[in-house]
């Protein structure tokens, strides 16, 4: 099981990372682990792999519901969340890897091939699951990822390696559409948004300091995110910080005020009347009952 802190942090830093090999799985549950991952998104390529139940991931604004066997593929640079449907239980593994990993000074093919999809130029599917082409293939090979990865003997890096060159060879041989950019233009105006929130949500920001780094204005800013994501910034914010409370109620024995202050509320009952709001519960029914 994931430790919290660190699952945060793989978006990051790619230290984590086992034996200088940019290849590593992170089993999760939601909502035992966590409430939900916040949008947020990272230079990785991953997989999120559906082991058993079902859940919602949210990849560039648009929501999938995803059942046991789907696979979500999530390009480098998707701004992406996944949260629990409903009362369900999702259990998944977050596969994670460099794009660079395939990258070489003596040949072309990650230029040629591999940096169109990593570039998320090409039309390619974000969920996969029976019926698409190219869900067999991914399955098998994130499958045989894991039993390499579970014994981790001798040279095995170069079979994950050469495992994830026969996903992608697959992948590039079905996919070569080029994709309508004009979505993907309107979410990179965000982007720096949610990175911020990402890296500082324990910090105070005001909507129109956050509208100045997307480059737009007060009104314009709030409009257009909620367009995209379906809710405003506030919202969003505050809903980032929640989740990143509960996720402290269960992993510290930090007091409640503190916890709303490191979240970036400054004020107590206002922390605990949003909290109630989303989980139906006060922060401390949520720490003893969880």
């Amino acid at each position: 099981m994931i430790n919290i802190n660190e699952y945060q942090a793989i978006h990051e830093n790619v230290s984590h990372f086992d034996y200088n090999i940019p290849y590593n799985t992170y089993p999760c549950t939601i909502p035992l682990d966590f409430e939900s991952v916040p949008l947020h998104w990272h230079e990785d390529v991953e997989f999120i792999y559906i082991k058993k139940g079902s859940g919602v991931i949210v990849i560039d604004g648009d929501e999938h519901i995803v059942n046991t066997g789907d696979i979500a593929f999530i390009i480098p640079g998707t701004v992406h969340g996944i949260f629990q449907n409903k009362d369900d239980s999702m259990e998944y593994e977050n596969i994670l890897f460099d794009g660079k990993l395939f990258s070489s000074s003596t040949d072309d093919f990650f230029d040629t091939f591999l940096l169109p999809f990593f570039g998320n130029t090409v039309e390619v599917p974000h969920i996969f699951r029976h019926g698409i082409a190219g869900y067999e293939s991914i399955r098998k090979y994130l499958d045989s990822n894991d039993n390499i990865s579970s014994h981790r003997e001798g040279a095995w890096g170069l079979a994950i390696k050469g495992n994830l060159y026969l996903l992608l060879f697959d992948l590039v041989t079905l996919y070569e559409k080029k994709i309508d950019s004009s979505n993907k233009k309107k979410i990179d105006k965000l982007k720096p948004v949610i990175k911020y929130v990402e890296l500082h949500y324990s910090e105070q920001m005001t909507v129109a300091e956050m509208a100045d780094r997307a480059g737009f204005s007060e009104s314009h800013f709030m409009r257009f995110f909620k367009e995209t994501f379906g809710v405003s910034f506030i919202t969003y914010l505050n809903d980032y910080r929640l989740s990143m409370a509960a996720r402290l109620l269960l992993a510290t024995e930090d007091t409640i005020l503190d916890i709303s202050q490191q979240v970036g509320f400054e004020n107590l009952s206002h922390f605990n009347r949003k909290f109630k709001e989303k989980y139906n519960k006060t922060p401390k029914e949520y720490r003893v009952n969880k």
